[in-house]
């Protein structure tokens, strides 16, 4: 384990594409450094088998389900004085994966509207909490969808390579956007957090100069 200089109650958020390696990037990252975690509740969703077989009937109630259980997990943060790392955030919720199912017509405007006005009170209330560092896992198109299909993930793998197609696309174009709090971009093919432990140390090392620099700002 690495030791960490980083004052506690720090919050590091990895965003990323759907089996691009979120859980297993955090557990690795978070086990050098001492941080807990909090993951995707995802075996949990009652909708995810049925979103995939019917995009327009179950897109809301699955974006609402998620939107609730990441709600209750920046609720336990806030209060915590430990360091946390979580393998998605928030924002990727309504900044992609709501808005591209509007705007495909999978979702209706009317649902559309509410879930964006319940994302906004949610943020809104001194119980969220903004993350202190986003990183975000990327890479060619590719890669990416070699990683999904090697997670087995049967109803990911079932999905046409046009969704992930867009996904990626989207994705792209969300970061590229993001100002809520600092990015760290780490390319997927240029790690092994798994296998190599010595790629693990310096990614975290990465991480732990982003938050003394940030840190150094906010003084």
């Amino acid at each position: 384990m690495i030791h960490s200089e980083i004052p506690s109650n720090k919050l590091i958020s990895v965003a990323g594409m759907v089996g691009i390696g979120k859980t297993t990037f955090a557990t690795a990252i978070a086990n050098r450094l001492g941080y807990r975690t909090s993951f995707e509740k995802v075996d949990e969703n009652p909708y995810l088998d049925l979103f995939y077989k019917d995009f327009k009937r179950w897109a809301f109630h699955l974006q609402i389900f998620f939107l609730g259980e990441r709600f209750k997990e920046t609720q336990k943060i806030v209060t915590s004085a430990d360091n946390y790392i979580q393998d998605r955030s928030i924002y990727e919720d309504t900044g992609i994966f709501a808005k591209m199912h509007y705007e495909k017509g999978t979702m209706s405007k009317e649902d559309y509207q509410t879930y964006s006005s319940l994302f906004q009170a949610m943020v809104m209330t001194p119980y969220f909490r903004h993350p202190d560092l986003l990183i975000y896992l990327h890479g060619s198109l590719d890669a990416t969808i070699n990683r999904i299909c090697r997670r087995g993930r049967g109803m990911e793998k079932e999905t046409p390579r046009s969704y992930w197609e867009e996904m990626f696309h989207r994705y792209e174009q969300w970061i590229g956007h993001f100002s809520t709090c600092p990015v760290l971009k780490i390319n997927i093919e240029d790690y092994d957090v798994v296998n190599d432990p010595k790629s693990a140390d310096a990614i975290a090392a990465r991480i732990q100069d982003s938050l003394k620099s940030k840190a150094g700002h906010t003084k």
